[in-house]
């Protein structure tokens, strides 16, 4: 605590680079809204930047290391499969974890995203849609709740399950809509 927003910053990204500090980010940051409303959204930028930092170097990590074992099992159907399936909904089973203030497997996710080569600039886009909303969110919350924040998010837990299973449906939805849509485009065409 004594470290503030350094620390802030330093624990955001060793979090999201795959350290497992589950939580404490999110604590550190509704402690910190709690102690300096005045910053609050300061501290939210620097979750946010800290965060999309370390998600960064998990997916280069991936990249790197992803090409050999891309080579070693670029023709079992079980990895043809989850290719395919990662290209058409990947990016939503990254956007859905790094929304939601519940632990969910978003590391699965990202070095997934880097071993089957997404686009680092689309990868960024995704976490920081997801992290900025999630981040200056709790820190509104930290301000309006104060001590009373954490268990809020605490008590609500079954909610954010809920709304993550409903946000990944509509988002899957919007990806098969969108993939019909431009069928019909090319068929007319």
């Amino acid at each position: 605590m004594a470290f503030g927003p350094f620390g802030l910053l330093l624990l955001a990204v060793l979090d999201s680079s795959g350290l497992p500090v589950a939580n404490t980010l999110d604590a550190y940051l509704i402690f910190l809204a709690i102690k300096d409303p005045s910053r609050v959204y300061w501290y939210a930028a620097i979750s946010v930047a800290g965060s999309t930092i370390g998600n960064v170097i998990l997916f280069q990590i991936a990249r790197r290391g992803g090409a050999r074992f891309l080579r070693e099992s670029a023709g079992t159907g079980r990895a043809q499969r989850f290719r395919r399936w990662f290209e058409r909904f990947g990016l939503v089973t990254v956007f859905v974890p790094a929304l939601m203030p519940i632990p969910m497997p978003l590391k699965l996710f990202v070095i997934s995203a880097g071993v089957l080569r997404t686009r680092l600039i689309t990868f960024v886009i995704v976490i920081l849609a997801a992290r900025i909303p999630r981040y200056f969110g709790e820190s509104w919350l930290g301000v309006k709740l104060g001590q009373e924040s954490t268990g809020f998010l605490r008590d609500h837990v079954w909610h954010f399950v809920f709304a993550a299973i409903l946000i990944f449906a509509s988002l899957c939805l919007v990806v098969l809509a969108a993939e019909r849509w431009h069928s019909r485009r090319a068929h007319v065409r």
